[in-house]
């Protein structure tokens, strides 16, 4: 049944509607604002995110949900940001601390959006199946190169394969590690399965990323083991009930890392880099960018071309090659 197009009166009437709905909850949190005293500001991490509503934690581990200013621009899970206190148990965002990092994916409209703040490690997630493409894999290790955050590739449901098999699998991958990118086999059915990915959260706040169907969320719900609990509490200090399934949430591990668990993160595209940048993603160029006979080098048949010369003597991967070139052959298409 094909879907009625909306008139332009009925477009507007729905516009009015989210319009006056965010002016009444811009109001409510001016109102909080004025009720919160000046004297009482914090220090908070916040924890997950609904719309303006936010969970807060403070330095003595008490959620507190908040609301927050429109002019404070997009506050995602993991920022830190200063709050105060005001009635109803209830809290104001009034600042928001600068970032060590945030993790971006472009909206419908092209805009950068912000996902997650202050991560120090991406953690990539392949498994058997479905087939892992490493154009997608190249893509997530660009946008850790970029942002400056560690990447660690972990290979998934290791009980799927016989010790033959897994050992053909993990040897497609085998040249990540050979340019500085760590490589671990896991699996949430087996018995001390992830103690390998266990060992590199620990100091460190990650964020899983993957395609689909490659085990991202039995990962999850076995590495916290108290997730329900804690998507329940945040249920109960927001208000958001079923709505907080679906947002991005900050949990805590015994071993001192935490875990961003961001259901934004399951489709995946770079933003707006430029070609420079995203050379700057493959951290194996790097010794070799300038090194060109052209200056406009395109890097891929020009004569005295460093990369390709690098390729052919095996300091570059062909496949990471050519997911560059298909990069930057988008990057063209975007503008």
């Amino acid at each position: 049944m094909a879907q009625r197009r909306l008139t332009n009166r009925q477009r507007q009437r729905i516009a009015k509607l989210q319009e006056d709905r965010q002016k009444r909850l811009s109001q409510r949190v001016e109102q909080t604002l004025l009720d919160a005293p000046d004297s009482d500001t914090r220090r908070g991490r916040v924890i997950s995110r609904h719309g303006q509503h936010l969970l807060v934690q403070d330095k003595q581990g008490k959620n507190h949900h908040c609301l927050f200013r429109q002019n404070l621009g997009e506050i995602v899970c993991g920022d830190r940001v200063l709050w105060q206190t005001a009635s109803d148990d209830q809290g104001v965002v009034v600042s928001l601390l600068p970032r060590d990092t945030v993790l971006s994916r472009p909206d419908y409209s092209g805009r950068d959006k912000p996902l997650a703040a202050n991560i120090t490690q991406l953690i990539v997630v392949l498994a058997p199946k479905p087939s892992p493409t490493g154009y997608l894999t190249d893509q997530y290790l660009v946008a850790a190169e970029l942002i400056g955050v560690k990447a660690l590739i972990t290979l998934n449901k290791a009980d799927l394969l016989d010790k033959e098999q897994w050992k053909q699998f993990a040897q497609q991958f085998s040249h990540y590690q050979d340019i500085g990118y760590p490589l671990v086999g896991v699996s949430a059915h087996l018995e001390h399965g992830l103690k390998p990915l266990q060992e590199r959260l620990a100091g460190e706040t990650s964020i899983l990323v993957g395609q689909s169907g490659v085990g991202k969320s039995s990962l999850i719900n076995a590495l916290i083991p108290q997730r329900e609990e804690t998507v329940g509490e945040l249920s109960e200090a927001s208000g958001l009930g079923r709505h907080t399934t679906s947002v991005a949430t900050l949990h805590f591990l015994a071993n001192g890392g935490e875990i961003i668990d961001s259901p934004g993160v399951r489709s995946f595209r770079l933003g707006q880099i430029s070609r420079q940048q995203l050379e700057q993603g493959f951290r194996e160029f790097a010794p070799y960018l300038g090194n060109c006979q052209f200056s406009n080098c395109t890097h891929r048949s020009e004569p005295g071309c460093a990369l390709i010369e690098a390729m052919k003597s095996g300091a570059i991967h062909p496949d990471r090659l050519k997911n560059f070139l298909h990069m930057a052959e988008q990057l063209n298409k975007g503008r």
